[in-house]
């Protein structure tokens, strides 16, 4: 089987372009996409796709791309989606990326030069370990790198521009999907599936070299606001009722030594308190709610109505409204009905010669939320490591991987027709 090989480094050379794009989205931004500026990657995007002569590459007016990669079989195959998102998240800086290669690691520590505060350590970051010999990318230390999604947009293009370039390699038809917004929970709002037209899909948006995962959180969001009592500070006393106080003493409330992000692992949900601000009369913040499973996160929303309550009897005058919205669901719930899926995806990464692990991932992904609109997605490895953060960083060779494992599950769909 002919397999893809990275040797004139254009999978590199797209990763860094893409990330030197700024593309974060904003979660108050009520417009689709938030961030204008996440069409300035989706352009470059399709007219990439255009040139490699996918004909019908094109942006939406609500920030998608959509393409597609002719069959080059007569069999009745599926239609396979690869998805990927432009967006990256907002909280941390994604202007002004600077990408430095770091080729041939040997396990030394990684100083950021433009802060060498921010160094990326083996003990801290134990995948590193696998990363001896290959080239490691990272940002230069004042923002995020963009690995998330960009690894996936890079491999994505990349299998498509192989895909194209050997039309012997037999598959169905393929529908690439770009969204926006996924880092605030709305990357597929405005998804039009019909058009799409696919019968499964995958998004390349993981993390460790052969994951394959088949179960994300269940997430809802929340915004709690207070409604204190303001007054001149000077005259105060028993009448001014702070709801900056009153908020903080509700976060203060919450349980520290579990459902927290800091002390929780594993299938362990949380009450993550994401933004805080106000005034003494108003106070405002939000929260993302997490669990493995739906009666779990019910459990949640429960608790924070219940520390509210509890704070608030101290201030009779003060009143509170919480309003709590689904996010996404346990994609499980959808992919145990579809085995075929998996097992497609598992058979592609051990054809690329990977162990594969089959896991569970403390997030979701926009297949979270496309597998309960009727395509089942689950995710595949990208390479992207240390996510939302300045010690982000990607591998170029497990990278390369992913792209071999877009082109075997292609490979694999025709076969089994």
């Amino acid at each position: 089987m002919l397999k893809y090989q990275n040797n004139n480094k254009t999978l590199q050379g797209r990763f860094t372009k893409y990330v030197q794009i700024d593309t974060q989205s904003d979660p108050l931004s009520e417009t689709t996409p938030s961030t204008a500026k996440q069409k300035d990657l989706g352009k470059v995007l399709v007219e990439e796709l255009l040139e490699m002569g996918i004909t019908d590459a094109h942006l939406d007016d609500f920030g998608y791309v959509y393409a597609t990669i002719p069959a080059t079989t007569e069999k009745e195959v599926p239609v396979i989606c690869f998805c990927s998102h432009m967006d990256t998240s907002p909280d941390c800086s994604g202007k002004n990326v600077k990408p430095i290669i770091h080729s041939n690691y040997q396990g030394q520590d990684l100083v950021l030069p433009d802060d060498e505060s921010i160094i990326l350590k083996m003990e801290e970051h134990p995948d590193l370990k696998d990363q001896i010999g290959n080239d490691i990318i990272t940002a230069s230390g004042t923002t995020l790198l963009g690995a998330d999604n960009k690894a996936g947009l890079a491999e994505i293009m990349e299998a498509a521009s192989f895909l194209i370039s050997h039309p012997e390699i037999k598959h169905g038809k393929i529908r690439i999907l770009f969204t926006p917004d996924e880092e605030i929970g709305r990357g597929v709002d405005k998804a039009d599936l019909k058009k799409l037209g696919a019968d499964f899909a995958y998004t390349i948006d993981g993390e460790t070299l052969g994951s394959i995962e088949d179960e994300t959180f269940s997430a809802d969001g929340a915004v709690l606001t207070i409604n204190g009592v303001s007054t001149h500070p000077g005259f105060a006393k028993g009448k001014m009722e702070s709801a900056i106080k009153i908020l903080s003493d509700v976060i203060s409330a919450l349980p520290a030594d579990c459902l927290s992000p800091e002390s929780t692992e594993l299938k362990e949900g949380f009450i993550h308190p994401v933004t805080f601000g106000g005034s003494v009369e108003q106070a405002e913040a939000r929260f993302i709610l997490r669990a493995f499973n739906d009666e779990e996160l019910s459990a949640n929303g429960e608790l924070l109505d219940a520390t509210v309550q509890n704070i608030i009897e101290d201030f009779p005058n003060s009143t509170y409204e919480l309003k709590i919205t689904p996010q996404y669901r346990n994609m499980k719930q959808v992919l145990d009905q579809y085995p075929q899926v998996i097992e497609c995806g598992i058979e592609a990464i051990k054809r690329a010669g990977i162990m594969p692990k089959q896991q569970s991932i403390r997030g979701g992904t926009d297949g979270s939320r496309l597998s309960f609109m009727g395509l089942p997605c689950p995710n595949i490895f990208a390479g992207e490591h240390a996510f939302h953060g300045k010690q982000e960083w990607a591998s170029v060779q497990d990278m390369e991987k992913a792209v071999q494992t877009i082109v075997n599950i292609a490979s694999i769909w025709e076969e089994k027709a």
